[in-house]
């Protein structure tokens, strides 16, 4: 085995633990930036760093982010002459964050970077100081090293993606999540849950990452159903974001699979989030995976390891990986996940959709490639 792992260069995580921010800010320059879904959401930072005399200009991240919304962000970011960039959020807010950290320094347009759709020049320079403060616990995207944009254009998402777009700061706060509602919580619960569970299923294994896994599937499986239940459960919301931030330095470090391999180009094509469809997902591509194992590799080495997901998941030691796709079908089940035709998704894209998965760079990790008809008969069950 040979692998790297590289994640944020410095991660302060617990309860109370947003106090840390304002003294990194301040260290980093006297103008920050500050990345916001909406700037009621971020009052208590505004006012610490004024406190502090540093000066705030407040950037609202409507949704997620796309070539557009981040060359708009980027010019507000020059004109106010940004020195720190601080994103507080979820998951499309980081990624906003960190393209407009990364851009600052760079110049050009995120074109210029983007993988599939744009030119993929690579990043030449550090980003501008970013500090990452998640809301959510789900996509781990405080210590990652891509930021998934959307191009309308193209109907597609990718990322820009670079060593030099890990943040300075990742904070992890869990009482900053404990008023994400019920619906949030589980998909982007489940969707941490898929970045622990393809990295350690993938064709690539890292050792690091293996250890990851195994405290973060259990520690996810246990605590989302009573964190959906009660947003205010402390250690339910602590596991998660435990969990999530597992998640985040799993799949910057190992490949991902098919679940995002679909996820990707199918939230260009769909108004959805990217939590909601990998939460859809990923039982139909568990069985997917493991069906065809049995079917043409046998002596996979996945085969093992989709079984100790399963007893991970379900704290039962001789769980088998048909137990453990079971225990993820009725996860979905209680939490309600929706089905692929509640976000517009019919047949008619699938001819589309299956050639695009095909060529996306997390389908490259999956544990086997899959043919077409395999994907065809996935989404139609996922539909």
């Amino acid at each position: 085995m040979h692998f790297e792992f590289a994640t944020a260069t410095r991660i302060v995580w617990g309860a109370g633990k947003r106090v840390e921010i304002t003294p990194a800010a301040a260290a980093f320059g006297k103008r920050a930036l500050v990345v916001t879904r909406g700037s009621d959401n971020a009052t208590w930072l505004v006012e610490a760093l004024r406190a502090q005399n540093v000066e705030t200009r407040t950037l609202p991240a409507h949704g997620e982010p796309t070539v557009e919304s981040i060359g708009s962000g980027v010019n507000a970011a020059r004109a106010f002459d940004a020195q720190v960039v601080i994103a507080v959020g979820g998951g499309s807010v980081i990624d906003t964050g960190k393209a407009i950290a990364m851009l600052l320094t760079n110049g050009g347009e995120p074109l210029d970077y983007l993988e599939v759709v744009g030119r993929g020049q690579p990043v030449s320079k550090p980003s501008a100081p970013f500090i990452a403060v998640p809301t959510t616990a789900g996509t781990g995207s405080e210590v990652t090293r891509n930021a998934v944009l959307g191009s309308p254009k193209q109907r597609v998402k990718a990322s820009l993606r670079s060593p030099y777009m890990l943040p300075h700061l990742a904070v992890i706060d869990p009482e900053l999540t404990y008023a994400a509602p019920p619906r949030l919580t589980a998909d982007a619960g489940l969707d941490a849950l898929t970045q622990l569970i393809e990295p350690y299923t993938c064709n690539a294994p890292n050792a690091l990452v293996d250890a990851l896994c195994a405290d973060g599937i259990p520690r996810a499986a246990r605590a989302l159903p009573r964190a959906c239940e009660n947003g205010n459960d402390a250690a339910a919301r602590a596991d998660m974001s435990l969990a999530a931030l597992y998640s985040g330095m799993a799949l910057a470090n190992a490949k991902l699979g098919a679940v995002h391999g679909i996820a990707g180009p199918l939230g260009g094509m769909l108004d959805a989030p990217h939590g909601a469809l990998c939460a859809r997902l990923l039982p139909f591509v568990m069985e997917t995976n493991l069906r065809a194992l049995e079917t043409r590799a046998p002596g996979a080495p996945q085969l093992a390891r989709y079984a100790q997901v399963a007893r991970w998941l379900t704290g039962d030691a001789h769980a088998t990986a048909q137990d453990g796709i079971a225990h993820v079908r009725a996860l979905c089940a209680a939490l309600h996940v929706a089905p692929l035709a509640r976000f517009g998704f019919d047949g008619a894209l699938i001819p589309e959709l299956v050639p695009q998965a095909q060529k996306a760079s997390s389908m490259k990790g999956n544990p086997l490639p899959l043919t077409e008809t395999e994907l065809r008969e996935l989404l139609e069950q996922a539909r």
